[in-house]
């Protein structure tokens, strides 16, 4: 199969160039667009606002097959020199979504040289990825809502695997991810009078505690559970001032949803019980909610039989990943899988500063995506 490297390389080193966070991809979209355009022939849907699905479609009726890039940059500077770095202060495409919509154009490409004969093709390019927002516009928008798709694939470069290596597993292969901030506001008073206001500190000590004594960070274990604390604010740097009000914020994560929807209950209860105990005022808010990646079977078994015919080496994982993923969504809804493709052994960490999608995996994302789609519509 012919692949145009350089044209891949190119757009992929642009789409780093000019990064956008999640909500704000109005220029990438056109990106992708004026690429489409430019070097493919399908039906092109603008969705979720910042989204593009092109639509492949072959003459005689079969199944429908979705294939997803994601495409939002993060909130973080890049500190790389290279001459396609970032121009853009404070955001930069650390977790590689430049890399996977290259592969997707690529696929783009090859589905325009190779045209399927049945069945239809969709080239999902989400925004909000990050944000754990996508997913769910996309699935709300008109274009989706009777659509029926029997297969959705999603791959995510994976550094500290070997370059070129499938890494698959059956059932979850991420996290359930859910964040919260809670918000206490009680009274100041005198340092010296602290008996005269409302102190939420004693109640933060208590969910701090309660986050520690639940946690079970043992990926390995079915019970997996972790409440890691991200950001705690009490009072003000006033010395005089017993404090009046407090904020504490965490991520859940769990591979089970009954199990993170538990400890929901419970954290929610406890809150109650402190703001009861406290003299506090008290706000929950949730936000950032990833489903975990449900792993059908069968679709792992065609990602694992597309990668053997290419002779790509395969390591199939026992755990899961704990970091979340937005394409979770999908996999709860429909049959279809998420998997890993290496980034190299040596590659920086993804949302690390010094992060670069290494080019020369792209070839392999647009090969291996498009055995998947032939499996699919030829079975």
């Amino acid at each position: 199969m012919e692949i145009q490297e350089d044209i891949l390389y190119s757009i992929r080193k642009e789409l780093h160039q000019y990064p956008e966070i999640s909500g704000e991809e109005y220029e990438t979209q056109n990106r992708i667009l004026r690429f489409l355009k430019q070097n493919a022939k399908c039906k092109l849907k603008k969705v979720a606002k910042t989204g593009l699905v092109a639509v492949f479609e072959g003459k005689e009726e079969g199944k429908t097959v979705l294939l997803r890039a994601d495409i939002d940059a993060l909130p973080i500077q890049e500190i790389n020199t290279f001459e396609y770095k970032s121009k853009k202060v404070g955001v930069s495409h650390k977790c590689g979504h430049d890399g996977h919509t290259a592969i997707m154009l690529g696929v783009a490409t090859t589905l325009t040289k190779n045209p399927i004969l049945k069945g239809k093709v969709l080239l999902l390019f989400q925004p909000s990825e990050e944000n754990g927002k996508g997913a769910s516009l996309v699935l709300q928008d008109n274009f989706f809502i009777n659509l029926s798709i029997d297969y959705v694939f999603a791959l995510h470069n994976l550094p500290g695997f070997k370059k070129h290596e499938i890494v698959l597993k059956n059932k979850v292969f991420t996290s359930n991810v859910k964040s919260i901030s809670i918000k206490l506001k009680g009274k100041t008073a005198h340092a010296a009078e602290p008996e005269k206001g409302y102190n939420p500190a004693s109640a933060i000590a208590v969910i701090l505690l309660f986050a520690e004594r639940e946690s079970n960070n043992k990926p390995e274990a079915k019970d997996f559970f972790l409440m890691t604390p991200v950001y705690v604010t009490m009072g003000e740097k006033a010395y005089g001032i017993s404090a009046g009000y407090g904020e504490v914020h965490f991520t859940l994560r769990s591979w089970s949803t009954d199990l993170i929807e538990e400890k929901r209950k419970q954290l929610r209860e406890l809150v109650i019980q402190l703001s009861n105990n406290y003299s506090l005022e008290s706000e929950v808010f949730w936000f950032e909610e990833f489903y975990a990646n449900k792993n059908d079977d069968q679709a792992v078994s065609i990602i694992k039989k597309s990668a053997e015919s290419l002779n790509l080496p395969i390591n199939e994982i026992l755990t899961p990943f704990k970091w979340g993923e937005d394409f979770g969504l999908f996999t709860q809804k429909y049959k279809g899988a998420m998997f890993g493709l290496g980034a190299g052994k040596n590659t920086p960490a993804l949302h690390n500063p010094d992060y670069d999608f290494p080019n020369e995996i792209i070839p392999t994302g647009v090969q291996l995506f498009d055995k998947i789609v032939k499996e699919v519509l030829h079975s």
